[in-house]
């Protein structure tokens, strides 16, 4: 649309006008934001991948900034001949596991037994004390048979609850792993 000089007269004073009998601009400042991004989306760069999460493989579309290199959004890909730009919830919602996601935990969070609050611990903390509560546990509660006489190693004190926010080569190693040490009450939270 070309604004002629007449138009932009016209357009400047219904603008005072309005502005100063105070009429609502939220409408139009939401339509100049949603601009904004089209036009981020318009300059970034788009690299094609898939989702991770299950076996259907559906595609998406990442559109990183080319300015601070980091992905701004995430969408189904229209051309893509599994999904056609469909996505189940778990692709639609791969946006929120990226670094842009304010709301995303980075530390780690313990309550102690019988503790009202909360304590930022750091990484080395977390892995250690869990290394040395599954040794511990493993070592009281093995059992090597059951009451036929078979064998069995087993612990039926620990159990696993897999996430729903790994891939399947994530998921198959997991799984290979706490068998491993002997558990055997194992779930997975997309098998819910």
């Amino acid at each position: 649309m070309e604004l002629t000089r007449r138009g932009f007269l016209k357009l400047t004073g219904a603008v005072g006008t309005s502005s100063a009998l105070g009429l609502d601009f939220k409408p139009v400042n939401a339509y100049a934001a949603e601009l904004s991004k089209m036009n981020r989306i318009k300059s970034a760069k788009q690299y094609t991948t898939i989702c991770a999460y299950c076996s259907c493989g559906c595609g998406l579309i990442c559109s990183v900034d080319s300015l601070t290199g980091k992905i701004f959004n995430i969408e189904g890909d229209p051309e893509h001949p599994i999904s056609e730009g469909s996505l189940c919830a778990k692709g639609a919602g791969f946006f929120d596991l990226t670094e842009a996601n304010k709301h995303r935990l980075t530390k780690v969070r313990y309550r102690a037994p019988f503790s009202d609050r909360w304590e930022e611990k750091d990484w080395d903390w977390a892995f250690s004390r869990i290394a040395r509560l599954v040794k511990d546990t493993r070592d009281k509660e093995f059992i090597t048979t059951n009451e036929k006489g078979r064998l069995v190693n087993r612990t039926e004190t620990i159990g696993h609850l897999g996430s729903s926010n790994i891939d399947n080569e994530e998921c198959w190693l997991i799984s290979q792993s706490v068998r491993a040490m002997g558990l055997v009450y194992i779930d997975h939270q997309a098998r819910v």
